[in-house]
């Protein structure tokens, strides 16, 4: 016969190997005085149902009428999830594994209302993992790994808890997606910088025009001031020169009116502007061609007498 058929009858002439329990090994024998190590709960029977539960010291019990059953350990329990694949929203498909930690809070329960409780909660933690990653897109998986987690611990107590088994934490150790999703990935990472680097730099261009333009603004306020300044003074300037001048006229004119009010003023006056007029006559068509001449020009009599 082939290999695989000589296989196929080793199979069928094996027995059937019972399932594991984990109270056929390890049990400690009934001898009347017991010893309960801290941290474990000794679950005994008397006759084939249920007595009591040893707590942790020195106990007693009847031999041959107590049997102990189930020895649970009240220790914080890490199990192993194995990895398995899971499809997310987007239908991409993961491997995912991770650590279960829990405690047995009621061993009854634990004991009598599941057959293998760690075994249970394995599986529980995987069904429920595979649940919660097909509600999430690939993106939420590594962006909500906690909120994650969370669902998860509360997804399994609430099943968990007719187990006398609670879940305190659990954790994501490594998610795998496919190489190509991973250069897709990494090419949207390499896009996404390239995008910052050039948000990042028009950002900085657009400063640097505000700072330039905020510069200009200010030197032109400032330059509009000086000149505001210079006018300002140069007009106070020449209203100072003004004045300056007009008192000056005015003394002038009050030492004139002085002057002609003594003996001879008036004859003296007439000297002095018939000199005036006579200088001015001699200059006249030096300057220019054109020259416009009063009609009793030679009358000086008349011109000083006016």
């Amino acid at each position: 016969p082939s290999l695989a058929q000589h296989s196929q009858q080793l199979k069928r002439a094996a027995p059937l190997a019972p399932a594991p329990c984990r109270w056929n090994s390890g049990l400690p024998m009934n001898i009347g005085v017991l010893f309960v190590p801290q941290q474990e709960a000794w679950v005994v029977e008397r006759m084939g149902k249920f007595h009591r539960i040893l707590e942790p010291g020195l106990n007693f019990l009847i031999p041959l009428l107590d049997r102990i059953r189930y020895v649970q350990s009240l220790k914080e329990i890490v199990i192993n999830v194995p990895e398995q694949s899971a499809v997310t929203l987007d239908n991409v498909t993961l491997q995912i594994d991770g650590v279960l930690y829990l405690r047995v809070m009621d061993p009854y329960k634990a004991s009598y209302g599941v057959e293998d409780p760690e075994y249970a909660v394995t599986q529980l933690a995987q069904t429920t993992m595979r649940s919660e990653l097909g509600k999430l897109s690939l993106d939420r998986v590594f962006r909500e790994r906690e909120s994650l987690n969370a669902s998860i611990v509360d997804a399994i107590n609430q099943a968990s808890d007719c187990w006398g088994i609670r879940c305190l934490r659990y954790e994501i150790k490594d998610i795998h997606v496919p190489p190509r999703v991973k250069e897709s990935m990494q090419m949207q990472v390499e896009a996404e910088r390239r995008k910052r680097a050039t948000v990042l730099e028009s950002e900085g261009t657009r400063e640097s025009a505000i700072n330039v333009a905020e510069g200009q603004k200010q030197a032109q306020i400032l330059a509009s001031e000086a000149e505001k300044a210079e006018q300002i003074n140069k007009a106070a300037g020449e209203a100072n020169a003004m004045l300056v001048k007009a008192r000056a006229k005015a003394e002038a004119i009050q030492l004139l009116a002085a002057a002609l009010a003594q003996q001879h003023g008036n004859a003296a006056a007439s000297l002095s502007v018939a000199e005036q007029y006579v200088n001015a006559f001699s200059k006249i068509a030096k300057d220019s061609n054109t020259v416009l001449l009063p009609a009793n020009t030679g009358d000086v009599t008349n011109m000083v007498a006016q």
